[in-house]
């Protein structure tokens, strides 16, 4: 098991278009990389040119563990930095709206803490990255669920679960309200046992949730995953 290794930034870029919402995901390519071959939102590693440029301190890793929202000013730095480098769109670093923070669960090999932010998508033609990515799309959430659904896009956990909240959204400044209304939500990310061969992650509100006592009895707060088929379960309100 590994310790959290530093800080991420995840920028789900937002537009308006004839179905409603849709949200810029990009394919990274399918054999090498971070996420081979899934389809993911703009974003990457927060580097220390980003905390300087924030005006922050960088955390000390070997240190005890700091609140996250320390880093909240180097990941928006990061988080248009990487937008640039990998869709060629330029934001604005106050555009970005804090949407939740993601923590890997604690199996996985590389952990890094994600801050997520949503954004109004700029004008701009976007130039892929050809390094890091292959393909690029605009679709509305639903759209690209049902892709996943049918084995014609892969996804990540947090991916799909965001993509399932701003299914609720009927434009993106309905989105972009919400989230600056809304505290930032964690998702400290737990793998379930005996669920085989379904993978079950579960999250605060859930009543197996394993940590610091906080699954609810009846409380569903997780992602089943059987193939491709997957389901996000909530029937509790985000912890605040």
């Amino acid at each position: 098991m590994m310790t959290l290794v530093g800080t991420a930034a995840t920028v789900v870029l937002l537009r308006d278009g004839a179905q409603g919402i849709e949200v810029l995901l990009l394919e990274r390519p399918r054999h090498t990389g971070t996420f081979a071959g899934a389809w993911v939102f703009p974003g990457g590693r927060v580097d220390p040119e980003d905390y300087a440029a924030a005006g922050s301190v960088p955390p000390d890793l070997q240190a005890e563990p700091r609140h996250p929202e320390l880093d909240l000013p180097a990941a928006r730095i990061a988080g248009v930095r990487e937008t640039v480098e990998e869709t060629g769109l330029v934001l604005a670093p106050e555009s970005l709206v804090e949407l939740s923070c993601w923590i890997p669960p604690l199996q996985a090999p590389k952990r890094l803490r994600t801050w997520f932010f949503l954004a109004p998508a700029p004008a701009g033609e976007i130039r892929l990255n050809p390094g890091e990515l292959i393909d690029s799309a605009w679709l509305t959430p639903a759209a690209a669920l049902e892709l996943h659904r049918l084995g014609k896009m892969l996804l990540v956990a947090p991916t799909f679960v965001t993509l399932t909240l701003l299914q609720q959204f009927p434009d993106a400044a309905a989105a972009l309200g919400f989230a600056a209304a809304a505290t930032p939500e964690t998702f400290s990310s737990r793998l379930l046992d005996g669920y085989e061969p379904d993978a079950v992650i579960a999250w605060h509100g859930d009543e197996q949730y394993p940590a610091d006592g906080a699954g609810q009895p009846g409380g569903r707060h997780r992602l089943v995953m059987r193939g491709s088929d997957w389901r996000y379960e909530r029937n509790q309100a985000p912890a605040r």
